[in-house]
């Protein structure tokens, strides 16, 4: 693991790479757009590719012996398996449905591994000017302010964050809507705001109890987001209950009081 002077110096290189990046999305927020299909439903725009050029290019200068892997290029040429060196995963915006439509929750994604742990994270919603940053064992922070999970201990009245995903086969879909039906009778409320990083932000800073997804796009969704829910003293595994793999496509996170009772749930809807 790198030094604290280190970790620190990589967390201000991503900050000024998501602010930057940010600004293109801000700009291109109220604009319109050039949107592609990757999918049924799953969008690109150009604003996706400007933002991940800018943070590559501004990341690899600085640090031209790490590691990459982004949502828009690495992932593109199927290159997003993980080693041990320090690896930047970034995704440049997530949530570009909801750029598309003008629905201000999006947001750059950048997460550090080193050894393969989610060592340094940023996330920053450039629409509303919210900045979630961590580094290992330093402590979870919101535009400079420490945050914690909520303390809330009852599932019943715990407020639960999901996304339907990008997959729209009818098997999938009822499976999904399944689960959620059953899942309505067990918390507060139920959002879907549609996008992974921030929800996993939502959980660190309070504003949600809970949070999974199943089936997202891959790592860049979750890395940085990992590191500020852990760091903010939440717990971060895999829906089953077995611990988190970054590279599953599969993530869960809540408070630690509620983390038994919450897998618990899941488990009987199939996760």
């Amino acid at each position: 693991m790198a030094g604290n002077d280190s970790l620190a110096e990589f967390l201000a290189s991503a900050v000024q790479a998501a602010q930057e990046a940010g600004e293109i999305i801000r700009k291109g927020f109220y604009q319109t757009k050039n949107v592609e299909h990757k999918g049924q439903v799953d969008l690109v725009t150009d604003t996706d590719k400007a933002c991940e050029d800018l943070i590559f290019n501004h990341l690899k200068k600085l640090y031209p012996t790490h590691k990459f892997i982004g949502e828009e290029t690495t992932a593109a040429l199927g290159a997003t398996e993980l080693t041990d060196e320090p690896t930047w995963i970034v995704d440049p915006l997530d949530g570009t449905t909801n750029f598309v439509h003008g629905f201000p929750f999006v947001c750059v994604s950048i997460g550090l591994t080193i050894q393969k742990v989610p060592t340094v994270g940023v996330v920053y919603n450039p629409i509303l000017n919210e900045l979630f940053t961590a580094i290992h064992g330093r402590g979870a922070f919101f535009n400079g302010k420490p945050i914690k999970v909520s303390s809330q201990n009852e599932l019943i009245r715990s407020l639960l964050a999901t996304e339907i995903g990008t997959i729209r086969d009818k098997e999938t879909i009822d499976v999904c809507t399944n689960r959620i039906n059953a899942l309505v009778f067990k918390v507060r409320s139920v959002r879907m705001a549609g996008s992974c990083a921030l929800d996993l932000c939502g959980v660190a800073c309070g504003r949600l109890d809970a949070s999974f997804e199943l089936g997202f796009g891959g790592p860049w969704d979750v890395a940085g987001a990992a590191v500020i829910v852990r760091e903010a003293g939440g717990e971060v595994f895999d829906p089953s209950g077995k611990d988190f793999d970054l590279t599953s496509q599969r993530v869960a996170a809540s408070n630690p009081f509620l983390k038994d009772a919450f897998v618990e749930i899941l488990r009987q809807t199939g996760c």
